[in-house]
């Protein structure tokens, strides 16, 4: 019923007035001031009384438009909520998020927002930071131009916070070995890392099927000889924590940049590293659930080795193996004067250079264009599993500068007696033996 039919079936006296405010809603005490107005003044009185005045917290026009024309002019890509931060740190402008939500709305700035979809439940934070870590990219045109990039983040599931973040021209599995490398120089190993099931995560066998846990690919391969675990997600939905986060990043990551004026990859990354990943975690990061870490330090140093690309070859009879259009040369080593047929390693590292083990012996090292590198091999590797040089490719020490150990004529002879004294010994010897053989014979 309307109002007006529920206060003309009270003043009839077919509901009592009690009634009546319980089915309006409002109060008793509201109720009687409504009746008493009703009395006196019939329908009109019940018109709300503050219609036509000014309301007491009513923003004045200039602030209004200044609010406008900076959103107009200078913020005009930014998100509300980003807009809103600016508003406060850069203009000192104290609005309440809804007023500047409406206000640009309604001046047709902002589109209103899309009906939410379907209710869903969010997974549970892992308690601990190191539990999970979350990797991603996300192509977009992040330097405001026609050039479109690859963001590669890595972020942890317990805290949000943001361990890596950088602009690639494309994700791979260079790129991510990259990220995952750095993250465990500075933070340490993780448990588990979650994934989309890009190629160069996973194997899968047939599209829409389950990935092929038993094929490992090149990142694959290295984490689990780290010991790490990684999870594939097989919907947007499942890793809903880094699809939230990297609508953040698209919001306000290239105004950012447009703002700082920075207009190439390289100033970018620079400005993520040392400015921008950090004022991110300040906002919007969150303290884990429990206290402690999952993280553990890491005493490897063949970290070189393991995040490298390995490919399998066979030596050719010319003792050269390839890849595709490049050919390296193996040089005659120290244990074996030819490697012809045998089965070796190819790494090529992160930095573009090349490396060939045969077993745990490295015979070559290259360059990124194919030349032989003397020195500025990569670590060696330490603790159970042992040194993978055996001596290869090293120099023997020189002892021509020590002076040679020697021993004086007159102490050797003293000591050790000449070759014509030792035979005189031998045949008193023999003639001392002759009589007790005879008397023996007779």
């Amino acid at each position: 019923m309307k109002v007006q039919d529920v206060l003309l079936k009270a003043m009839a006296k077919k509901i009592t007035w009690w009634a009546a405010a319980e089915i309006i809603g409002v109060t008793d005490r509201t109720m009687r001031r409504w009746r008493e107005r009703l009395e006196a003044d019939g329908y009109s009185g019940l018109a709300d009384r503050r219609k036509g005045k000014p309301s007491v917290k009513r923003i004045p026009l200039a602030t209004a438009e200044k609010v406008l024309g900076l959103y107009k002019e200078t913020y005009y890509d930014l998100n509300i909520r980003h807009f809103h931060e600016k508003l406060r740190e850069e203009h000192d402008i104290e609005l309440s998020y809804t007023w500047v939500q409406k206000a640009l709305q309604g001046a047709g700035l902002v589109a209103k927002r899309r009906k939410r979809g379907p209710h869903r439940h969010r997974r549970p934070r892992r308690p601990l930071p190191g539990m999970l870590l979350h990797i991603d990219g996300s192509k977009h045109r992040w330097l405001n131009d026609d050039r479109w990039y690859d963001l590669i983040v890595i972020l942890d599931d317990a805290t949000s916070e943001i361990y890596y973040a950088q602009l690639v021209k494309e994700e791979s599995t260079r790129t991510v070995m990259t990220g995952l490398r750095e993250v465990i120089e500075t933070k340490g190993l993780f448990c588990a890392l979650y994934s989309d099931r890009g190629s160069h995560f996973f194997v899968t066998v047939k599209e829409g099927e389950k990935v092929d846990k038993h094929r490992l690919t090149q990142v694959g391969r290295a984490l689990k000889e780290l010991g790490v675990q990684m999870i594939a997600a097989y919907s947007p939905q499942a890793r809903g924590r880094s699809e939230r986060s990297f609508g953040t990043w698209q919001g306000r990551l290239p105004q950012e940049l447009r703002l700082a004026g920075i207009s190439s990859a390289e100033g970018a990354n620079d400005f993520l590293r040392e400015r921008y990943i950090g004022e991110f975690n300040t906002k919007f990061s969150m303290p884990a659930a429990e206290k402690g870490t999952a993280f553990r330090r890491t005493g490897r140093a063949d970290l070189d080795w393991i995040f490298s690309v390995q490919t399998e070859r066979v030596v050719e009879k010319d003792n050269t193996v390839a890849i595709r259009d490049r050919t390296w040369q193996i040089d005659q080593t120290r244990f074996r004067n030819s490697l012809a047929g045998t089965t070796v390693t190819i790494h090529e590292h992160l930095d573009e250079t090349v490396s060939i083990r045969y077993g745990p012996h490295v015979v070559g090292r290259y360059g990124s264009t194919g030349e032989k590198l003397a020195s500025g091999k990569p670590k060696e590797r330490g603790g159970k599993g042992g040194s993978v040089e055996a001596g290869e490719n090293q120099k023997q020490v020189s002892t021509g500068s020590h002076t040679p150990l020697e021993i004086s004529p007159k102490a050797r002879d003293s000591h050790f007696p000449t070759a014509p004294t030792m035979a005189s010994v031998l045949s008193k010897r023999k003639a001392k033996a002759k009589p007790k053989t005879r008397k023996a014979a007779a």
